[in-house]
């Protein structure tokens, strides 16, 4: 029997090609192969990192949810001014942005299982710390920290689903589960922080051990999960001989090399950094999804201010007017979809079982017509006057169009840069998402203020219009952008 084909590393591992041998792992009797598990082990293994997300989503708004009450909370508490109050919400931002610049390749490296294990217990402990802290620069330090260690969901969940799942027949339904995470967050925690506050005496400390209370079944999941990636489930450090090899012979264990410092920081730190200085695709929708997202911000911080003045809504009331934002990522979910099975799959039978990556953005064409639709509505239906409904209805294009645009771009990345370095790519178009989201509420309210309702929008829906073609051109085009070192 002729000696099995050598497993090339994932992009930059350190491992040998020596040191990974393959039998049959396409094999569907494989049951290492996590593409041949059970159904409710993938789903298992997919609701962790996806859960994992949103609850760091999550904590994230709970900051700017009701930032005119937990943050004068905690300014009073620590005697400091709001504005350094707002630190809070930065630096656990910019933790979101750069922490999966080391968490995305150190995934890449040792495995998933590990670095979730260890990056929820550090979210659970930091969050806890948050909760606990009795002088300001502990709490921003645990905020920080725990944006940083806590991004693994973000960071590397794109890499597992594509460990899981065959994406060309399952990546789609898969990916949606997993964006769910980061836009569901950011909507449900006005809501959420806004009753916390409430119903416990405007405790600020209770924004934070809700999310000790959500992270808590997050850390048993990781525990729980199996490794996914192919190559350090077939290097073993143990003896497993019915495994390795199926057909008599030598039996040679393997060995996993320590990667050198150097290693990481040229094949890990500077992958994601290249991937979006030098790859067209990664950048342009690095942009685009970093503009929409920041969108979502604007929109819950400048609503605290709009519907407020105009219609005289508490805290709690305008919590209530995201829910049509939610509605519209369910119909976003629900467009995606219809395509999915009915577009792509019709492109994946022309293509011989194949489909491009490129059949992955019709719901980003629709999203990017659908956004600035749902801005101008916003800018321009907000009137003293007015009823409160019809300027609500504006979140739902809103809401569809920012989903769309955010759902499809990522599995149009990881179509393209598949399980070995579509970690890395989400990466680098997380760390220019979060920064904008960690500037924009520090400025939209002020840009309201000085600009009024309906021309501070209208600038928002204009960018929007300049960014518009973005997935148009990548759909005509995509095919002869992909680059050589990374895409398939």
């Amino acid at each position: 029997m002729a000696d099995p084909k050598p497993i090339a590393p994932v992009g930059g591992s350190s491992l040998q090609n020596s040191d990974i041998r393959e039998i049959q792992w396409d094999d569907p009797h494989e049951k290492r192969n996590p593409h041949n598990w059970p159904i409710w082990k993938k789903l298992f293994h997919t609701a962790v990192p996806c859960v994992l997300a949103f609850v760091m989503q999550v904590l994230h708004t709970f900051g700017t949810s009701v930032n005119e009450a937990a943050l004068d909370l905690i300014a009073t508490r620590f005697n400091v001014s709001q504005t350094v109050s707002m630190l809070t919400l930065t630096l656990y931002t910019l933790g979101l942005a750069f922490g999966p610049l080391v968490i995305a390749p150190l995934s890449e490296t040792f495995g998933r299982r590990p670095v979730y294990i260890f990056t929820s217990t550090c979210l659970l402990t930091f969050s806890a710390g948050a909760g606990a802290a009795n002088n300001l620069a502990t709490l921003l330090v645990c905020r920080g920290l725990a944006g940083a260690l806590g991004s693994s969901g973000i960071a590397i969940g794109a890499g597992t689903l594509a460990d899981i799942w065959d994406l060309d027949k399952e990546g789609g339904p898969a990916s949606l589960l997993f964006v769910l995470g980061p836009f569901l967050g950011p909507t449900t925690g006005p809501l959420a922080g806004a009753y916390v506050l409430k119903d416990h005496g405007d405790d600020w400390r209770w924004t934070q051990w809700v999310m000790v209370i959500l992270c808590a079944p997050v850390w048993l999941g990781a525990v729980l999960m199996q490794e996914t990636m192919k190559e350090r489930i077939l290097v073993k450090t143990k003896s497993d001989d019915t495994h390795l090899e199926k057909g008599g012979g030598s039996q040679q264990q393997p060995e996993l090399p320590k990667p050198s410092l150097r290693d990481l920081i040229t094949t890990g730190l500077g992958r994601p950094v290249k991937l979006l200085c030098t790859e067209v695709i990664v950048f342009s929708l690095t942009l685009y999804t970093a503009f929409a997202y920041a969108m979502i911000f604007s929109y819950f911080a400048s609503s605290s201010y709009v519907y407020t003045i105009y219609y005289g809504f508490d805290w709690r009331q305008v919590g209530l007017t995201f829910i049509s934002v939610i509605v519209g990522y369910v119909l976003a979910a629900l467009m995606f979809g219809i395509f999915d099975k009915t577009l792509y799959v019709r492109a994946r039978v022309a293509g011989g079982g194949v489909a491009a990556p490129e059949h992955r953005l019709y719901s980003a064409m629709a999203g990017s017509v659908l956004l600035p639709v749902g801005l101008f509505w916003y800018a321009w239906e907000a009137h003293a006057g007015g009823h409160w409904a019809a300027l609500v209805c504006a979140g739902i294009p809103f809401g569809v169009g920012a989903f769309s645009l955010f759902l499809s771009a990522i599995t149009y990345l990881v179509d393209v840069y598949q399980a070995g370095a579509a970690a890395s790519a989400l990466a680098a178009n997380g760390v220019i998402r979060y920064c904008l989201g960690a500037t924009f509420p520090l400025f939209t309210v002020q840009m309201y203020e000085k600009l009024g309702v309906h021309w501070a929008s209208s600038l928002y829906a204009f960018l929007s219009l300049f960014l518009l073609p973005i997935p148009w051109v990548l759909f005509k085009y995509g095919a002869s952008l992909r680059g050589k070192g990374y895409s398939r």
